[in-house]
């Protein structure tokens, strides 16, 4: 169940970091209050509120960093990011909104039906298709358009002649 909550978080943040603090700091909120993890839902609708919170936190207070030296590379491989970069869907997927990411994630990865996603999110069944059309429509659009990018530059010579 914490590989689900991750996977869904970090569909939500796009960051493995952040991803197991949503994880790890729902899992924690849930325990503090006695509820404990009965289920999948309660455990993606704590990680989805927590993101909300964060991300609304994050309009109202401007954090700077200590430092302006960058971070230091990791020694292994992240995973995702590979995984991502290797499909070409690292750009398409950070260009859609965070609702469309998330209802695309519930539906194609975790294979929830539509009735399954409305009711973990708390959105209508009708919203959820919708979002997850143009979810699906926009990385259509930017996976064609890049796919015509590399073969216009394969077929078009650098010489002059």
């Amino acid at each position: 169940m914490l590989q689900a909550g991750y996977r869904y978080a970090l569909s939500l943040c796009g960051r493995p970091e952040d991803a197991e603090d949503l994880v790890q700091d729902a899992w924690y909120r849930l325990h503090r209050n006695g509820l404990g993890v009965a289920g999948k839902s309660l455990l993606f609708a704590a990680v989805r509120n927590l993101f909300i919170d964060g991300r609304r936190r994050d309009r109202v207070v401007a954090f700077e960093p200590l430092d302006d030296a960058p971070e230091p590379a990791a020694d292994g491989a992240d995973v995702h990011a590979g995984v991502l970069a290797a499909c070409d869907l690292a750009a398409p997927l950070a260009a859609l909104r965070a609702d469309e990411r998330e209802v695309l994630f519930l539906h194609v990865v975790e294979g929830y039906t539509a009735r399954e996603v409305a009711t973990l999110t708390g959105r209508p069944r009708g919203t959820v298709l919708s979002l997850v059309h143009r979810a699906k429509g926009k990385l259509r659009r930017a996976l064609t358009d890049g796919a015509r990018g590399v073969r216009k530059a394969r077929s078009c010579p650098n010489s002059t002649s």
